[in-house]
């Protein structure tokens, strides 16, 4: 066949370990000969942002402003052992962290549904869509170890010179640690809006959960936030869609969540959406089987797999023994991406290989040709183990008859 023609070129972000082998057989043998593949490429593994002291990561979210879509293989964020592992010059920031604070959107993952796989919570019978927010918190704080006999002080200096201070703690008997998060109205106002919005797309109820009762000023910001939004620009489209906004706290929410059959949107902060997709994602089978996309309020998508880089297989890759790794999260990231960019650029039949090669993977799956991790949770009664390049192949065959 003819391969499908691309006229505007995806941004394209490599990564690390497993997750990078992954990507290199995803391209050549599910997409590259069926696409023509234009990308920007950006190589956001670990060597390459040290030897660029991680300018390479900021261009690559710039680039993603200009193009509007982007697709993000899993990347490191290193830790103590990781520095002297790849011997880095320091320790570099979060590139999730750093892309999403650039783009200033809104994650929204869910779980990829196929026969076979039970949740371990038997009354979730619809997807959970996790929304988290992308911006600040944890992931952009300033933190220090403290000595004993310190005083520490959150400090406000305004515009004109004036001084505002609170006392965070005083370290009599003890040292300690600190950190100092923020966050900003206009970003949690794109969060919002962007939640609602994403909604009203789907014809889903949306909850939403902090802590407020506790942190009255910073968790309650969020709330007060989302609810005058929803009530100055939501709620009449809300009620004439059928649909509803919930707001409570974050653990009665969770209590709800686990009762619950799912089918919703759960609209997280950042910390609190990083934890509990994670946990979604695994109550529901596998990391493997999570769609993530960010979102920005100007229009612009940023795709990638929920899960990190499976530093585990890619060390038995390593070694030359075989792997079965999930390749299906990736593949789903790659997927989106390119329907993402047709629908923008008016290509159908971009969109439509991506609907095919979708429809190809759950169905090998369902078909009982899996990867190990899915094969110890699948119900079917007839069902095979296969490497990590099996199954793209097996996906493949299944490709070709549906082109």
């Amino acid at each position: 066949m003819e391969k499908i023609k691309m006229t505007t070129p995806l941004v394209e972000m490599d990564g690390d370990e497993m997750t990078r082998i992954i990507w290199k057989m995803i391209k050549d043998i599910l997409i590259n000969p069926y696409v023509d593949l234009k990308t920007e490429y950006y190589d956001l593994g670990l060597e390459y942002r040290n030897e660029t002291n991680d300018k390479v990561t900021f261009d690559s979210a710039y680039a993603t402003k200009k193009y509007g879509v982007a697709v993000k293989c899993a990347t490191i964020t290193p830790n103590a052992d990781r520095v002297k592992e790849y011997n880095l010059k320091e320790m570099w920031k979060s590139p999730n962290g750093t892309i999403r604070a650039i783009l200033d959107g809104t994650v929204f993952r869910a779980p990829i549904i196929v026969k076979g796989i039970t949740p371990y919570i038997p009354t979730w019978t619809k997807p959970i869509t996790i929304a988290r927010h992308a911006y600040g918190d944890v992931y952009k704080n300033t933190e220090m170890q403290v000595p004993e006999g310190s005083k520490c002080e959150i400090v406000c200096t305004d515009k004109n010179g004036n001084e505002i201070r609170q006392t965070i703690h005083e370290f009599d008997g003890s040292a300690g640690i600190i950190q100092g998060l923020h966050n900003v109205d206009k970003s949690i106002m794109s969060f919002a809006r962007c939640c609602f919005n994403y909604a009203l797309d789907t014809k889903q109820d949306i909850w939403f959960a902090t802590k407020d009762t506790i942190s009255k000023k910073y968790d309650h910001r969020f709330k007060d936030i989302f609810n005058e939004i929803f009530e100055a620009e939501y709620k009449e489209k809300f009620d004439n869609a059928g649909i509803e906004y919930f707001y409570t706290l974050i653990d009665d929410a969770v209590a709800r969540v686990v009762r619950s059959e799912g089918g919703y949107i759960w609209a997280c902060k950042n910390y609190d959406g990083d934890v509990m997709s994670d946990m979604v994602a695994t109550a529901y089978g596998s990391l493997a089987m999570m769609t993530s996309v960010l979102v920005s309020p100007d229009g612009t998508y940023e795709y990638e797999a929920a899960h990190g880089t499976v530093q585990r297989h890619y060390y038995k890759h390593l070694k030359g023994e075989e792997t079965s790794t999930n390749s299906v999260a990736t593949l789903f990231a790659w997927t989106g991406a390119l329907r993402k960019r047709g629908e923008l650029d008016g290509l159908s039949d971009l969109c439509a290989f991506a609907d095919k090669l979708e429809n190809a993977t759950i169905q090998t799956i369902e078909d009982g040709i899996m990867t190990g991790d899915l094969y110890l949770l699948s119900s079917l009664e007839t069902k095979k183990k296969v490497n990590t390049e099996e199954f793209l192949l097996a996906v493949n065959d299944r490709l070709k008859v549906m082109l």
